[in-house]
């Protein structure tokens, strides 16, 4: 295992972190089974004593998870000068079998502890816990990926051996090899630059349809995940080697590096942002008719659609002006 300070940070604060939701876990199951604003049971006002202090604690854990991505991130790519062969944090994940899966753990999470902290804030606005039920249902459904993700991550450091010999990011994310990344990077430019556009201006009219009617929530959220989908893959197929200007650099990693003044951050930043915030809207969409949120509601299914549409556009207006402007001409 390598010892960083970073390492550490990460290995204490995922332990930190599924502890603490673990026993936020049990306590979601007692509101699950005994929540009832209508008795004045003794249990029940111990649970409406209890459930701001620990939705407290957990909304700062899943605060720590949405930083911690970019940490790990940034830790990996730190890492890649330990490995012969990696020049990126895409060799630093192939140093072992559990470098990847960490990461996509660490992904999948990022978008649920978001999706959580929005229900939570809605929940906090309603008088009478409108959404209690259904954040702590989400709680048990993310609380034991955060845990396979703290042992998937453990797996991963403790198995860093610096003299391993790994692959660099020219070989993983190349049109030759047996990948996601490889059959995205084989697929066509010009079919998939059509694509995304499209995606994007579909996105734009459906969102406006959405902010101005409040109708068709289900369909922005999934719009908004498809164009994550779509951009991710963009990004890695066409975006990326207009950022590097070499037709053959399909790296998403090495765009976090300071040689390109670490431009990937906000990239994957808003896609992230942009993800998170168009999934609340379809989330947050059963409700609108709940009686303590219905004055609600609205505004901030209104609000997250805006936050989510300026987050696509920023990711667009980037990698639009980075074709522009970039030396290499395809």
């Amino acid at each position: 295992m390598l010892f960083t300070p970073a390492i550490i940070a990460l290995f204490a604060g995922s332990l930190i972190t599924s502890g603490l939701l673990v026993a936020a876990a049990g306590y979601g199951v007692q509101i699950l089974r005994h929540w009832d604003l209508e008795s004045g049971s003794e249990l029940q006002l111990k649970l409406e004593r209890q459930t701001y202090l620990v939705s407290t604690l957990v909304a700062y854990a899943f605060a720590f998870e949405l930083l911690s991505l970019f940490l790990f991130i940034y830790t990996a790519d730190n890492l890649h000068t330990f490995f012969v062969g990696a020049m990126c944090a895409a060799g630093s994940l192939n140093a072992n079998p559990w470098g990847y899966p960490v990461i996509i753990f660490r992904m999948v999470n990022f978008l649920l502890a978001g999706l959580w902290l929005i229900v939570n804030y809605t929940d906090n606005k309603g008088y009478d816990y409108p959404l209690i039920r259904m954040k702590y249902a989400l709680l048990l459904v993310i609380a034991p990926l955060i845990v396979a993700e703290t042992v998937v991550q453990a797996k991963y450091f403790f198995g860093l051996e610096p003299e391993v010999i790994t692959s660099c990011c020219g070989a993983l994310f190349s049109s030759q090899g047996a990948s996601v990344a490889a059959d995205i990077i084989a697929f066509r430019q010009g079919p998939l630059e059509l694509v995304f556009g499209v995606t994007m201006v579909l996105l734009l009219g459906l969102g406006v349809f959405v902010y101005r009617t409040g109708r068709g929530g289900y369909f922005f959220a999934a719009a908004a995940f498809l164009a994550f989908l779509v951009s991710m893959a963009s990004f890695i197929s066409f975006i990326s080697i207009y950022i590097y200007e070499l037709p053959t650099h399909h790296c998403p990693f090495c765009v976090l590096q300071r040689e390109y003044f670490f431009i990937g951050y906000p990239y994957f930043l808003t896609l992230l942002g942009g993800a998170i915030t168009g999934l609340g809207v379809g989330l947050l969409h059963p409700y609108r008719e709940t009686r303590s949120l219905k004055g609600i509601l609205p505004g901030i299914q209104q609000r997250l659609i805006l936050f989510s549409l300026i987050f696509f556009v920023s990711f667009t207006a980037m990698a639009v002006l980075q074709i522009i402007f970039s030396n290499l001409t395809m």
